[in-house]
């Protein structure tokens, strides 16, 4: 029973099918009404600004399994409100891909939980956070949950609770054959509330750009209701290469009433949050700037 709990709250509350809302901006507007927690003050996403980001040459995010294949049950589902990748890890052979570095407490460690998208009806909307004036046409989260957590629902009572990788996509003219495994399957997932088991082997690595080497960070929350402020968001500004063909094919999935479309938060207040970028230039490289760096002294809000 208890293993079937757990899989229900990481589906529920992971997934974006946490109770009843919608995308328009009328339903977003009362997201708060049912769900107090998304009328917080450090919520997600936010505007991203490399020029009023704090620079700081941060250690860089340590990714450690994410070249090895996936193991066990692999389970691509339409919610309705995203399209999500999942790893049954209580039938997993090894231990799952897991995270720690940049500003993250160094004796934490953070396990890879899912993975889902946001996409837009149009080529020039769709990612949830924008990036110096720009919105991509989609937004990919990676969901890591810390360890010191059993799970999913436990971790999102704590303000470090999960890390969440973003990464965009950007368009261009030839397929990005890397995603082939993904997309292939989406017949199968076409209508609401279906799901597939995908048998072809996946590495995380596979899914994200080489270039991790700069990334932006800040506090915040889940994008979906309940909104939990419990979420180290680590942005990455280097896009993953995606075809018009490709893009295509999320947008023809259904929600159930019509298309999977356009299912991405509006841009929240960043209120006094800081927003920390990692830069390393030849200066701060040649010095012992970054060993010295308090990382646990760093703080996410101004005073």
């Amino acid at each position: 029973m208890y293993l079937e709990y757990q899989i229900v709250c990481l589906l529920v509350i992971v997934h974006s099918s946490y109770g009843n809302f919608g995308y328009s901006t009328r339903q977003q507007h009362i997201w708060a009404q049912t769900f107090k927690r998304c009328s917080g003050k450090w919520q997600s996403p936010i505007a991203i600004s490399s020029t009023k980001a704090v620079p700081l040459p941060l250690p860089a995010v340590e990714m450690i399994g994410y070249h090895n294949f996936l193991s066990g049950p692999i389970t691509m589902k339409n919610t309705g409100k995203s399209l999500s990748i999942t790893v049954n890890k209580e039938l997993s052979k090894k231990r799952l891909p897991y995270l720690f570095g940049a500003m993250l407490n160094e004796s934490r460690e953070y396990e890879f939980e899912s993975l889902h998208f946001h996409w837009g009806s149009k080529n020039n909307r769709g990612s949830e956070h924008i990036l110096n004036g720009v919105r991509f046409p989609m937004e990919m989260h990676m969901i890591h949950r810390n360890k010191a957590y059993v799970d999913i629902s436990h971790a999102l009572e704590h303000e470090d609770g999960l890390v969440v990788l973003g990464f965009f996509f950007q368009l261009q003219e030839e397929d990005n054959k890397k995603l082939h495994s993904i997309l292939s399957r989406f017949p199968d997932v076409q209508w609401n509330n279906t799901e597939v088991q995908i048998n072809t082997s996946i590495a995380l690595a596979s899914l994200i750009p080489h270039n991790i080497d700069i990334f932006y960070m800040y506090k915040g929350s889940l994008t979906t209701p309940p909104c939990n402020e419990a979420v180290a968001w680590i942005i990455f500004p280097t896009p993953i290469p995606i075809s018009f063909k490709q893009m295509n094919k999320f947008r023809i999935l259904s929600n159930g009433e019509g298309w999977l479309v356009d299912n991405y938060r509006h841009l929240q207040d960043t209120g006094n949050r800081k927003v920390y970028v990692r830069r390393m230039d030849s200066s701060s490289a040649s010095t012992p700037d970054m060993v010295d760096l308090d990382i646990l002294g760093l703080r996410w809000f101004w005073q």
